[in-house]
């Protein structure tokens, strides 16, 4: 029997081993860091046996709460995440702030300087924390060329609640007005939009949700995919009336930076620890009804943390604009 059979989380610490084993070099070309990437690989878990919230090392539960209201409630400034002391997304606004720096003749500011206004200042927030078409506004109201708001996610709870057999409640964030030599000069996102679809199916009394991530950084960023796209999963089954199926999650480009190998090899040792659950409050009944604090994670108890750098990937610049606009 493969170790896979034996605790869910094996399916992730085997990716690992994959990756180091049969992946290819390459680099990051925002960053420069070396990385080894496969290609085209999947994991799937029972929501029905736990909530997969990885054990082999501590994940950031707050940040995956925290941040997955943030999308659901159809946000793009970082100010909340701020001010819940959730810093995932700092880098991103920091960065395009930098680039202004120049352009505009803005002062100079640290990060953690930079930080603190986007928590104190309200106006300096709402120009500077913004972080357009990202994935809450594009879940909850993608602009349409009419003008429109199109609230993807509102329209796939209706679907599921009266026609469960169609197979089409598919949300995309995955827009090509807004990305790289596509878009036009200066709307470019400068960002990456890593987990770029997802589609949801009812099969008897069960909700499944399949997510498809075009780039993962399997370290880092994976056991927080999953456990957000997890929970996603279990808030959906609780709003249209059914018990949460599978999560599947299925990789384009996964791989581990370089700077990540030591604590990689240090998690394939761990043995993993039953998966947790979540329990939901009452009080959700509908999307906006929504709220971190009625969402509870109990009997986590995972191996200790394990530390990487977070890799500032992707992203556009300008001057790789010459096939589509040569102008």
């Amino acid at each position: 029997m493969s170790s896979s059979k034996q605790h869910p989380e094996y399916q992730y610490l085997d990716l690992l081993k994959d990756i180091m084993e049969n992946g290819v070099q390459k680099k990051d070309h925002n960053s420069g860091m070396g990385l080894t990437s496969v290609f085209g690989r999947q994991l799937r878990f029972d929501l029905s046996q736990g909530f997969p919230l990885l054990t082999t090392r501590k994940i950031y539960w707050k940040g995956i709460l925290h941040e997955l209201y943030w999308f659901l409630s159809g946000q793009s400034n970082i100010k909340y995440l701020v001010d819940n002391d959730v810093h995932i997304w700092d880098d991103y606004p920091y960065k395009i702030y930098n680039k202004k720096v120049a352009e505009n003749n803005l002062p100079e500011l640290a990060k953690k300087e930079f930080i603190e206004k986007i928590k104190t200042d309200e106006k300096f927030a709402k120009e500077h924390g913004e972080l357009p078409f990202i994935y809450g506004q594009m879940w909850r109201s993608w602009p349409a060329r009419d003008g429109r708001k199109i609230d993807q996610l509102a329209w796939i709870v209706d679907t599921i609640k009266n026609f469960p057999d169609r197979k089409h409640t598919v949300l995309s964030v995955w827009n090509p007005e807004h990305l790289y030599s596509m878009a036009l000069p200066g709307q470019a996102l400068s960002f990456p939009l890593c987990h770029i679809f997802f589609h949801f199916n009812v099969s008897g009394d069960r909700l499944s949700c399949q997510l498809y991530q075009r780039s993962a950084d399997i370290f880092l960023g994976v056991p927080f995919n999953i456990g957000s796209y997890a929970l996603l999963t279990i808030l959906i089954a609780r709003l249209t009336g059914y018990k949460p199926g599978d999560f599947v999650h299925t990789f384009g480009d996964v791989h581990i930076y370089n700077n990540h190998l030591n604590s990689v090899n240090e998690q394939i040792t761990r043995e993993p620890q039953p998966f947790p659950t979540v329990k939901l409050d009452p009080k959700i009944t509908d999307l906006n009804s929504i709220k971190p604090e009625y969402i509870a994670l109990e009997n986590y108890n995972p191996h200790p943390t394990l530390y990487g750098d977070l890799t500032i990937a992707g992203g556009f610049n300008e001057k790789d604009r010459k096939k589509f606009y040569p102008k």
